[in-house]
């Protein structure tokens, strides 16, 4: 004989957690905000339909989710316009609520339904929402979080091709210098993203957005920052080396200002910034077409740049064997331009 008092409460559908969701965000309106227990009881019951969701989309360690079920939830959220009281909410969540939603907002968007990305396709229609997202970088106590959910957004074309071409990426150069080390790092996580995930995209960008993209990188480049300077020298290597960019090196390493940077570079204080600059350095010299300035600055320069190759080093291994060669191929061309006649007077 059974003498249980309560009835167990029977599993919400994806439509009674979804409207579940909606009401308690709309719930943290401005009133119940300012009002200490009421808030305190409102994100509570954020939170239980948070923890409901996470086990809806991804089980709960011993069953597996339902996938229909998944399906109708991420249906039921775009339908309701959920997705984007996510975002506009995030703000007033407790820490264990914003880390429930990052989770869930990784299997959301990666969810096809009837072979379509519905939360992409949502986004799509809202792009506004990847501007809020960028923003929320000034706020360092959700920073990260929106960060998290801004690099699952760039896994998407047609969502980093926004915030290439919107003014919000300019707002990068900015974060990726704040003086908080973590928001500072993870926004650098989030424009290396933008600048590396979707080659086409990013040639297309880069070509229309030259000047003004450039003019702001070199200020990276030569921050008073450590960190910043050796994460810029890096990335500047891996996307102007991509196949899709060539004919963006090609230009790059025809201006003498881009030269000079990497001559600056070369003489700074840390070896690993050294030896990052020779790898971009090296590609002007060895360039068979420099243009009559280039070949100016390293004739006149010639003396001083064969001193600071001579003492520079790789390292151990094969990949110093490389680098020797290499440097022994650079130094031979900086030898023979400064021989070419009528360039130093």
């Amino acid at each position: 004989m059974s003498f249980s008092f309560f009835k167990a409460s029977r599993p919400k559908t994806p439509q009674e957690l979804v409207k579940a969701i909606k009401d308690s965000l709309m719930a943290l309106d401005s009133k119940t905000v300012a009002e200490v227990k009421a808030l305190e009881k409102a994100l509570e019951e954020v939170e239980k339909n948070f923890v409901t969701m996470k086990f809806m989309l991804s089980g709960d360690g011993e069953t597996e989710p339902n996938m229909e079920q998944v399906s109708q939830l991420t249906l039921e959220i775009c339908k309701e316009d959920v997705l984007a009281l996510l975002i506009h909410k995030l703000s007033i969540l407790g820490w264990e609520a914003r880390k429930d939603l990052v989770h869930c907002w990784s299997i959301l968007l990666r969810q096809m339904v009837d072979s379509r990305y519905c939360c992409v396709e949502y986004i799509e229609n809202h792009f506004e929402l990847l501007d809020f997202l960028v923003v929320c970088y000034d706020n360092k106590e959700i920073a990260v979080n929106c960060g998290n959910m801004l690099r699952e957004c760039i896994r998407f074309q047609t969502l980093a091709k926004y915030i290439l071409e919107s003014t919000s990426f300019e707002l990068f150069f900015k974060f990726v210098e704040l003086p908080n080390f973590d928001v500072a790092s993870d926004a650098f996580l989030t424009f290396k993203d933008l600048l590396t995930k979707h080659g086409n995209a990013v040639a297309v960008f880069l070509t229309a957005h030259y000047d003004e993209f450039f003019d702001q990188y070199e200020k990276l480049l030569t921050s008073p920052n450590y960190v910043t300077r050796r994460q810029s020298l890096k990335l500047l290597s891996e996307f102007l080396l991509e196949p899709p960019n060539s004919h963006i090196m090609k230009r790059y390493i025809l201006e003498v200002r881009y030269l000079k940077v990497m001559m600056t570079l070369l003489k700074d204080s840390s070896k690993n910034i050294q030896i990052s600059a020779f790898h971009i350095f090296k590609i002007f010299v060895a360039n068979p077409n420099k243009p009559r300035e280039i070949k100016v600055i390293l004739a006149k320069n010639h003396e001083r740049l064969l001193a600071l190759l001579q003492s520079l080093s790789g390292g151990k291994g094969a990949d110093d064997d490389q680098f020797e060669e290499e440097k022994e191929l650079i130094i031979k061309e900086i030898q023979r331009v400064s021989r070419l006649p009528n360039l130093v007077h």
